[in-house]
């Protein structure tokens, strides 16, 4: 996937990326820190090798080998509203958690809003790189701040990434007493700043073993169970996969969005320990999809 997306276009645009010298890079203070020294340290973290088959984490647009990094806007998804933010705040990087290509474009001419991104990256001289399940799959990734959030101890792998790999797949611990099923939702709600909460019925009433994983995680359903967990949280489950399981676990859907926005808090510590002085902001523009009523 990546060496096709490389291979197709990525040549001619890294050269209209360094050929870039516009009024949009003027008003920018850049750092000694190299935007590859930022890029070294996020997969020091989160190495690529640890991401699924299907994903395109990395460089996604950007020359890296002698660009001076201005500033660094986080986000979850990039959109033209981050984009222009990025550019007003002086920032030639912005690091996401999910990739703006996915696929590769067979041509890139304004028609969705994945071209326009391009185009408009480009012209604006901004650089975006994308740590996604690479950084869920990494030890104190994504699954593993959410436990953090709430409290739980003895935190470990629920699907552990075998061959000698550290890291994996959402995450299983305890937490600090045991909680009565109707507190513990309500507390899931609030961690999370979730509109609503998404669960099914369930014949047990105390939760002491959680299970968690960021994003759409429903795939880890059986592990969960495995795992003797009371509990397993994710940002996505699906109408069918609610069923049949009262007698095994309390299921529970917070939103994608919800359940990875601490992300951001991640990707802004790996950066601001690599260069303390180099400005990194979240991004203000509200980037979820999905709109409660």
């Amino acid at each position: 996937m990546r060496s096709l997306l490389q291979n197709l276009f990525f040549p001619s645009l890294i050269r209209t990326f360094a050929n870039r010298n516009d009024e949009t890079t003027t008003s920018r203070r850049f750092h000694d820190m190299k935007i590859r020294e930022i890029i070294g340290a996020l997969e020091q973290f989160a190495p690529l090798s640890l991401q699924d088959e299907y994903d395109n984490a990395g460089l996604q647009i950007g020359l890296t080998e002698d660009a001076d990094a201005s500033g660094a806007l986080l986000c979850l998804d990039v959109t033209e509203e981050v984009i222009a933010e990025a550019a007003e705040r002086g920032c030639n990087l912005i690091v996401a958690h999910h990739p703006l290509l996915f696929h590769a474009p067979k041509r890139i001419v304004g028609d969705d809003y994945v071209q326009r991104c391009i185009m408009q990256a480009i012209r604006s001289g901004i650089a975006i790189y994308s740590a996604h399940t690479n950084l869920d799959n990494a030890p104190g990734g994504v699954s593993w701040r959410m436990a953090e959030k709430l409290g739980l101890t003895k935190v470990h792998p629920l699907l552990p990434l075998g061959g000698g790999r550290d890291g994996g797949a959402g995450v299983v611990g305890a937490l600090p007493t045991v909680m009565e099923r109707e507190d513990f939702i309500a507390l899931v709600k609030e961690t999370f700043d979730a509109d609503s909460v998404r669960y099914n019925s369930w014949t047990g009433e105390r939760v002491k073993t959680v299970a968690l994983c960021g994003g759409a995680g429903a795939f880890l359903i059986p592990e969960a169970i495995g795992a003797g967990a009371d509990v397993f949280i994710t940002g996505e489950i699906g109408y069918h996969r609610f069923f049949g399981y009262e007698n095994d676990i309390q299921l529970m859907e917070i939103g994608h969005y919800e359940s990875e926005q601490f992300t951001l808090e991640i990707l802004r510590e790996i950066i601001t320990k690599t260069d303390p002085s180099l400005p990194v902001f979240d991004t203000t523009v509200e980037t979820n999809p999905i709109n409660y009523l």
